[in-house]
């Protein structure tokens, strides 16, 4: 589509404006709607068109992009207005679940609309920058019609036809965030339980750690794939009861400086688990095999 194209955001919290800033900077004609009213006067000043009721905001557009806090303000918000959706594509970057994308996909199809879903890995701040990148599934054709006016809100990436592919990804890929700003905390909890340990000294040293370690994520998916399709052996391993070992003494050194170890009993569990099962190293594939079973 041409940049003479016009999209509608709805949603205008400070994700939802900073789409619709992306938008007016890329020149196009953007149609804005937020439940309060007052938060339209940012993208306002920035030449959007503020519309003054669902039905405007939808109709105002034949691309309507949506953030809002959860799928059911989705559906509580485009209700009112399904006749409308005939001939119109919805783009949700709502975050949500792959049950709940599906559902909202099957009804917007009802009502004649095109539907991608979506997932923003960004924070506000990084949007249409080039460490922004959202996540897209649904229908190719329906992706490749949008793809460059997608592309203003940061890296475009198509997942596959799928639909709940981009929100099982921005989950996982929030899981993995979530993950390692746990183990920031714990060790950074440690590593001030004595006068002299810093929170910004000690972090000096965590970031090239952890920059090294995430090399060996692809050498480790790699095993994970093999595993799925050939049960093949995995390349990086290391025997169970060094593992279990180590991971003692971070929980006693966590207990004699006064640091929770509750963070880390779940994982000791799980090695004592694959330890008890027979194995007597510790993998990847096991590991993720062990969490796909354990649930």
């Amino acid at each position: 589509m041409s940049n003479a194209s016009p999209v509608t955001v709805l949603g205008l919290g400070e994700m939802g404006r900073a789409l619709a800033a992306a938008f007016l900077t890329a020149k196009r004609p953007t149609t804005v709607w937020n439940r309060t009213a007052a938060k339209a006067d940012e993208p306002v000043a920035l030449g959007a068109v503020r519309a003054g009721s669902v039905t405007e905001a939808v109709t105002g557009s034949p691309l309507v992009v949506v953030c809002l806090l959860d799928y059911g303000i989705v559906r509580e918000t485009l209700e009112p207005v399904a006749g409308q959706l005939h001939g119109r594509t919805v783009v949700n970057l709502t975050n949500g679940t792959p049950t709940q994308a599906s559902e909202m996909a099957t009804w917007v199809a009802e009502h004649g609309g095109d539907y991608l879903d979506g997932g923003i890995m960004a924070v506000p701040t990084t949007v249409a920058t080039p460490e922004a990148f959202i996540l897209y599934s649904g229908e190719r054709s329906v992706f490749d019609t949008y793809r460059g006016v997608l592309a203003e809100l940061g890296s475009a990436r198509y997942l596959g036809d799928d639909i709940g592919l981009a929100s099982l990804y921005d989950l996982a890929l929030l899981s993995g965030m979530n993950k390692m700003f746990d183990g920031f905390h714990h060790a950074v909890a440690m590593a001030t339980s004595r006068q002299e340990g810093s929170a910004s000294g000690f972090t000096e040293l965590l970031v090239p750690w952890l920059t090294n370690m995430a090399r060996l994520l692809p050498v480790f998916a790699a095993d994970v794939d093999a595993d799925l399709a050939t049960a093949a052996d995995p390349r990086l391993t290391q025997g169970l009861d060094v593992q279990i070992s180590a991971l003692a003494n971070i929980m006693n050194a966590s207990g004699d400086a006064g640091v929770s170890t509750a963070p880390l009993e779940s994982s000791m569990a799980a090695l004592r688990a694959l330890l008890a099962q027979g194995h007597k190293v510790w993998s990847s594939p096991a590991s993720v095999r062990q969490l796909r079973t354990s649930s």
